[in-house]
């Protein structure tokens, strides 16, 4: 295409320098608003016209532009600035981050499609559709004017902040621990300054956990857990080794644990959880938990052509799980299969847009209280499993990764916790 075989990944091909700075400024800025929105315009199907020679190519931003600042920028950058307010449309990130992938059988042959990513049409299917943008929680505007050309000109506003916070956590982590090794241009500090903005908007504005109720029932404690989801897609949403899971633990009054379930390792590895001690199974959704071995895992679990579990995605073929959080208004409807729910999640009346209640029933064994109840949300951008299967494949970035992956704890991000005690 475009960018493999002859394509601009060629060195000899005019465009080959802006095609490995990847997604680039002025790539987002040239895109055309001639198809968003349209099925052709998803799994990176967006327009820009590469015909057009340097110091001739539109580029597009929210404002009016003036001839004066217009000529300079021009001169300056080879590009024509010109307003399109397609820009701040949900619209435009839904080119890249609704990806539809073809399934290939085990013998090779495509048999069909995968949407593999669909945040824009969980958006779409949502509240959020209707008073905000992508843009609005990951490009939030930032206080004041800013001055946008190094060449000077008057302060703009609003302006959009472009760190891009996402939620992959992890893999900046080791950017920065291996940042020299991989090559990576940006200091410590810089990354660091990633990190702290992705944990923030983890811990703010992402999903909220409670202890909606809190009793004891003869020799048994119950508690409700409630979990929010605060976004405007599915959480986790996006490449589908993320999963988020609930921690909780009943303490006695000397801190010893009576009761835990989602526990984890050093390695990510989940405690109790089907999936990370054996391919071949997965922890379904609960409504009621009342044993250790038991763990709500917020995740989406993918099978192939044959009916095994996969996390190869060319190899997916449809979803067995997934009950991932629903972001508010979400609306069931039977017609949209590539965002619905799968599993024992969709006969739970208390998994609903917006939030879901999960029972915990912890038996007391005579155990004297006061007792203290922990829980706590957690997530990973990259689950256990998804790092294991990866592993077992052979080719130098694989083992580059395995190195990585063995000595950089994969910690999951505490999103949110409650606590709470009773006698």
């Amino acid at each position: 295409g475009l960018i493999l075989d002859v394509g601009y990944i060629e060195p000899e091909r005019p465009f080959h320098t802006l095609a490995m700075d990847g997604v680039s400024c002025t790539l987002c800025h040239q895109i055309e608003s001639a198809n968003l929105g349209t099925d052709e315009s998803f799994s990176g199907g967006f327009t820009v016209d590469p015909d057009l020679p340097a110091g001739e190519r539109l580029n597009y931003g929210p404002y009016v532009m003036m001839p004066g600042p217009s000529a300079v920028m021009q001169s300056a950058s080879g590009f024509i600035p010109i307003q399109g307010e397609h820009i701040q449309e949900s619209e435009l990130c839904a080119t890249c981050h609704t990806l539809i992938t073809p399934t290939i059988s085990s013998d090779g042959e495509i048999t069909g499609q995968f949407p593999e990513q669909m945040t824009y049409f969980e958006w779409l299917n949502s509240d959020y559709a209707q008073n905000s943008s992508c843009q609005d929680c990951h490009m939030p505007v930032a206080p004041g004017g800013i001055q946008l050309s190094i060449t000077g000109g008057r302060p703009r506003q609003p302006f959009s902040k472009h760190s891009f916070v996402g939620g992959n956590a992890y893999m900046l982590g080791i950017l920065r621990a291996f940042g020299p090794e991989l090559g990576v241009t940006s200091s410590s500090e810089q990354l660091d300054a990633t990190i702290d903005r992705v944990t923030s908007q983890l811990q703010t504005i992402s999903a909220g956990v409670a202890i909606e109720d809190l009793r004891i029932s003869g020799d048994r404690l119950e508690a409700d857990i409630k979990v929010d989801d605060m976004t405007g897609h599915k959480f986790p949403t996006g490449f589908p080794s993320r999963r988020a899971w609930l921690h909780m633990t009943v303490l006695d009054p000397g801190g010893e644990v009576i009761f835990e379930s989602g526990g984890w390792t050093a390695e990510g590895l989940i405690e109790g959880n089907e999936n990370d001690l054996d391919a071949s199974r997965f922890e379904p959704h609960y409504q009621v938990i009342n044993d250790p071995s038991q763990v709500q895992i917020y995740e989406a679990i993918l099978q192939d052509g044959d009916g095994l579990l996969t996390s190869e995605l060319l190899r997916a073929n449809q979803y067995i799980k997934d009950n991932r959080l629903l972001p508010d208004g979400f609306e069931i409807d039977a017609d949209k299969p590539e965002i619905m729910i799968y599993g024992s999640a969709a006969e739970d009346k208390d998994f609903v847009g917006g939030s879901d209640l999960v029972s915990y029933e912890v038996a007391l064994d005579g155990v004297d209280g006061p007792y203290r109840v922990q829980v706590e949300l957690l997530y990973q951008s990259i689950g256990y499993r998804w790092a294991t299967n990866l592993i077992r494949f052979s080719a130098q970035e694989i083992e580059q990764f395995s190195g990585y992956y063995a000595v950089h704890p994969n910690a999951p991000v505490v999103i949110s916790q409650a606590s709470a005690e009773i006698e």
